[in-house]
């Protein structure tokens, strides 16, 4: 018996269905059910061929726990050892590698020093920046924001450079990226699972959080959907993620995405309504079965993006 794993925190929704889905699908010598951590071994296998991870981004214990699951043979999703050194500055040079549309954008040392570290931690880092130079190339208005982690924390609108070394003094130690502004006409929010199967979601980030779903938006047309659909498929191709979503922002009509580092992203009814929660859990419940059934013991079974297995 192949068991599948659920590893989370204080959802409730998405977990409890993704169980019964799968254990509803019947497939022979598959079960899933929440997973269970005792004593954690130093290389010892645990119970479970696929554990999808929901919560371990918050929860250290648990990224230690399961790269220690996946060095046993367990296929983990996403890959804890890329989640933990995966962040959204890198995610925008890779995609502007790979040909997809991304925001103008530059990292900015934090505002507050590191703990243990002085002024001369810092003798290779120019001061002052050839702001101006900033300045042309990201213009105004702008978005400043962690250059990792993930929801909409610490993320600021900036209307000019004063603005700018206003909000940056409330980041502390936090290191930031400054974006150009996409004026966008239409968002998106894809779900990516598998690295296959995506469902593309109108989406309005400057609404509440739980009224960002568009229900019955305008129509839109099928090119842009296929490009979007490419773009979804190929970022996670590279980056290697198994349950992902992508963002998008479509200015002139070319998607930009503008966020594609949520390796737990956001699945919960109440938030994502009832038509895009049914297709989340039906199609990571397919995820899931497919994974451990492709499962072999005694190797590796994690998810490499292409980034680690192909030259650009």
């Amino acid at each position: 018996m192949k068991k599948i794993g659920i590893l989370f925190g204080q959802e409730n929704t998405f977990p409890w269905a993704l169980v019964e889905r799968i254990n509803d699908m019947k497939v022979d010598g598959i079960t899933a059910e929440a997973a269970s951590i005792d004593v954690v071994q130093q290389a010892k296998s645990t119970e479970y061929a696929v554990i999808i991870d929901r919560i371990s981004q918050d929860v250290p214990f648990y990224r230690a726990f399961l790269k220690n699951a996946a060095i046993g043979g367990t296929a983990v999703i996403n890959n804890p050892f890329w989640f933990s050194a995966d962040e959204k500055f890198f995610n925008n040079a890779l995609a502007e590698k790979i040909g997809v549309p991304v925001p103008k954008t530059v990292l900015l040392p934090s505002n507050k020093r590191p703990d243990d570290t002085d002024e001369k931690s810092f003798r290779n880092l120019k001061f002052p920046a050839d702001w101006n130079y900033i300045y042309d190339y990201i213009g105004f208005p702008a978005y400043m924001k962690p250059f990792s982690g993930g929801g909409w924390k610490s993320v600021y609108r900036l209307e000019n450079s004063e603005d700018l070394f206003n909000k940056h003094q409330e980041t502390g130690q936090l290191v930031m990226m400054l974006q150009e502004e996409i004026q966008f006409k239409e968002y998106f929010r894809c779900y990516c699972l598998g690295q296959k199967y995506v469902h593309i979601m109108q989406y309005e980030p400057r609404n509440p959080h739980h009224l960002r779903y568009v229900k019955d938006g305008p129509p839109i047309e099928q090119k842009l959907l296929d490009t979007i659909h490419d773009y979804t498929i190929k970022l996670n191709h590279w980056l290697g993620y198994d349950f992902n979503t992508v963002e998008f922002a479509v200015r002139d009509g070319i998607p930009y995405a503008i966020d594609f580092c949520n390796p737990a992203p956001d699945a919960d009814l109440n938030s994502v309504g009832q038509d895009n929660f049914d297709w989340v859990v039906e199609h990571a419940a397919k995820m899931a079965v497919e994974r451990a059934q492709s499962v072999k013991e005694g190797s590796m079974n994690l998810s490499w993006g292409n980034f680690v297995k192909v030259q650009l």
